[in-house]
């Protein structure tokens, strides 16, 4: 990522959610290149102490923090930890998410309460406790939720708890948008679409069965390109931006 004026990061802190692996560790990753001092939020602990230490190897400013979006006291202690660390941050991205499936006919309350407590509630939590440190600082911010295409249709059997708790996300990126704008805070949604991470390959479930398998004409993202998208909307370039959904999903609409 050139380090240009227009998606120039330095001097901002930058939190993201499942920032070890995956989509998140690319976000991570593209962030630090724009400059932004990186928190690696996980709950795996060793696996963000790594990320961190790779991207400071490479010269960036990275910290891990250990946190559990299933609990709210976790978070709570997260965002404290991160304002002592840190300071207030400029971006919160919420990537962090539970992707295993689970065929609607054969579907348990409890796989359903298990996704929706942290993809939807665990972003809440977090946008909640960031926003606050955001407001206080007084600077504005940035928030972007990494929801799913799933949500323009491009599914796959099993994703209904998954699907409705992104879909929560983005309706909280809609009030979030609204309630946060007055503080100069912008809130924006990303749509990935077919992402190979190794969430996606070790999830729970059924295989992978819907039009979302079929080929697209750009083929599969890579986690870096969601990241890309992510520095666009953090920047100083995007600062009229808000309430708005991106997907990008190698062009599977067009297919």
């Amino acid at each position: 990522m050139p380090d240009t004026a227009l998606f120039n990061l330095a001097g901002r802190v930058a939190v993201v959610t499942g920032g070890a692996k995956g989509i998140g560790a690319g976000i991570a990753e593209v962030l630090a290149e724009a400059g932004a001092t990186v928190v690696v939020a996980d709950s795996d602990r060793d696996n963000a102490s790594a990320r961190v230490d790779a991207l400071t190897d490479a010269g960036h400013h990275a910290v891990p923090v250990s946190v559990d979006l299933a609990n709210e006291e976790s978070v709570i202690a997260a965002g404290a930890s991160i304002a002592a660390e840190v300071g207030a941050p400029w971006l919160l991205v919420n990537n962090a998410a539970l992707q295993d499936r689970e065929l609607l006919l054969e579907a348990s309350a409890s796989h359903w309460d298990t996704i929706h407590t942290v993809n939807a509630r665990g972003a809440f939590l977090m946008t909640r406790e960031i926003a606050k440190q955001m407001v206080a600082a007084g600077r504005g911010g940035r928030i972007v939720n990494i929801a799913s295409n799933a949500l323009r249709g491009g599914l796959i059997k099993g994703l209904a708890a998954y699907t409705s708790s992104k879909g929560a996300m983005l309706e909280l990126s809609h009030v979030s948008a609204f309630e946060l704008a007055e503080h100069q805070i912008t809130v924006n949604t990303i749509l990935p679409g077919a992402v190979i991470t190794p969430g996606a390959i070790n999830a729970k479930g059924p295989l992978s069965d819907g039009p979302a398998t079929r080929p697209t004409p750009f083929g599969f993202q890579e986690p870096r390109e969601i990241g890309a998208a992510v520095v666009f909307f953090a920047s100083d370039s995007a600062r009229a931006i808000t309430n708005q959904a991106l997907a990008i999903d190698g062009g599977f609409s067009v297919s």
